[in-house]
């Protein structure tokens, strides 16, 4: 029922769309964001708060999009007029470059808190800065979610040390019992850094070289790698790897930190032990941020959009509902999360500030200093992107076999009986990204 209530919802919104020409677009916010990516009510909250911070009526059209690509080709090809969208860190990067974004104007804040500022974390400004070294990214994007990417594992099959490795998943003692991520740049990234690891250790490249390097030679070499790995796939999988793994048909993961954590709460319900974590290696962090498109029409309402998104409280909200660490580097969201009875104390200084040295926090939505120092942002490729999704093509190939087919009706069937029988009443803490 729940579903049924959210389909005519987005049904409504569409239509809402459609009529939004005959308005005055002053009176009008269009939002883009990922499916189930925000908790119910915020929407509501936000044109009541605008309301009391500008005396003026706003009415939010919210939209959602599975795939970055498809929300970029309606703002590239379409010039579509959403007011604010919520891209992935690399296409945060590709519109920076092909000036698809407008720079956020603060004193159209007036009198209101300027939470984006007030609440912004020392790690994801520097990482913001990375994402272009010639074009500040933090005077373009607010980040919204970040995670990590990992291995999740069921620890009754799986020992921690065999799953501290990218190895794993090439590892036959779990063939037929892995799954991975049908996302090319966050499979990429990881694999590139296990086959790099000789010249990471004698310093000849850095994690960030490895992160811009589509080369035919580092192509050919991640290919080779996941040609071997693939006899041992039983899925290469978008949203529904999490609830295999939580009924023991998989063993291992190849998965988001924020999807990890939604699949170790839902697993621990049912008496399934996972866990979740970053291979010694290294691996690859992940933004979504907000961004006001190069064709926005209300660009003031854009940016209250995103200052509320950063209020601690909504902050909090999020994150409690969807299961992704927030962005938010305010105090408030570092109590909220604080839990001394279950977890250790972990060094978080480089997020929280000096204060944070020692906290007990989740290490899978916060992961220590030590593991964030051996993790890289991910980058867009430009023209070089059609040669990853090739590659990509190339390994997973174009005629499944019978397993697979299998596999994937069992996963469907799954997924269909699992959404039926589900308490309406619990959180979803559940997320459709589909990162390329």
């Amino acid at each position: 029922m729940k579903k049924t209530f959210k389909v005519l919802a987005i049904t409504a919104a569409l239509l809402a769309a459609v009529t939004v020409s005959a308005k005055d677009r002053n009176t009008v916010l269009k939002v883009y964001n990922w499916s189930d990516y925000i908790a119910e009510g915020v929407v509501d909250d936000f044109e009541k708060w605008y309301f009391e911070q500008t005396g003026e009526k706003i009415e939010v059209i919210y939209m959602t999009f599975d795939v970055n690509e498809s929300m970029l080709s309606k703002i590239e090809n379409g010039h579509e007029d959403y007011d604010v969208v919520c891209p992935s860190d690399y296409i945060i990067e590709r519109m920076l470059n092909n000036k698809l974004i407008l720079p956020l104007d603060f004193s159209a804040l007036g009198s209101t808190p300027n939470y984006i500022e007030q609440c912004k974390s020392p790690y994801i400004e520097n990482m913001f800065r990375q994402i272009n070294p010639e074009i500040d990214a933090n005077e373009y994007s607010v980040a919204y979610m970040w995670g990590t990417t990992g291995i999740l594992y069921n620890t009754e099959f799986v020992t921690a040390d065999e799953a501290s490795t990218w190895d794993i998943i090439r590892n036959p003692k779990f063939a037929g019992k892995i799954l991975i991520k049908d996302a090319p740049r966050d499979v990429y990234g990881p694999v590139l850094i296990y086959l790099k690891q000789e010249e990471l250790k004698n310093g000849t490249v850095t994690l960030q070289d490895l992160m811009m390097d589509s080369s035919e030679e580092s192509l050919a070499a991640v290919k080779d790698y996941l040609l071997q790995v693939k006899p041992g796939v039983c899925g290469w999988e978008a949203d529904l790897g999490k609830e295999q793994m939580t009924k023991n048909r998989a063993y291992v993961s190849l998965n988001w930190s924020g999807d990890a954590k939604w699949a170790m709460e839902e697993a621990a319900s049912v008496g399934v032990n996972l866990d979740y974590i970053v291979p010694e290696e290294g691996s690859t962090v992940w933004f979504d941020g907000w961004v006001i498109p190069k064709y926005a029409q209300n660009t003031k309402a854009a940016l209250y959009w995103i200052n509320f998104m950063c209020r601690p409280d909504i902050a909090i909200r999020n994150f409690e509902e969807m299961g992704y660490a927030p962005s938010c580097g305010a105090p408030e969201v570092l109590e909220a999360m604080i839990d001394e009875e279950e977890y250790e104390p972990i060094d978080l200084s480089y997020f929280f500030g000096e204060d944070a040295k020692a906290v007990c926090v989740d290490p899978v939505l916060f992961p220590d200093k030590s593991v964030i120092d051996r993790c890289a942002l991910e980058h867009d490729w430009g023209q070089d992107t059609e040669k990853l999704l090739s590659m990509w093509q190339d390994v997973k190939g174009s005629r499944a076999g019978v397993v697979t087919y299998i596999v994937i009706a069992l996963v469907v069937l799954a997924a269909a009986v699992y959404f039926v029988v589900k308490s309406s009443g619990k959180r979803s803490r559940k997320s459709s990204r589909k990162r390329r």
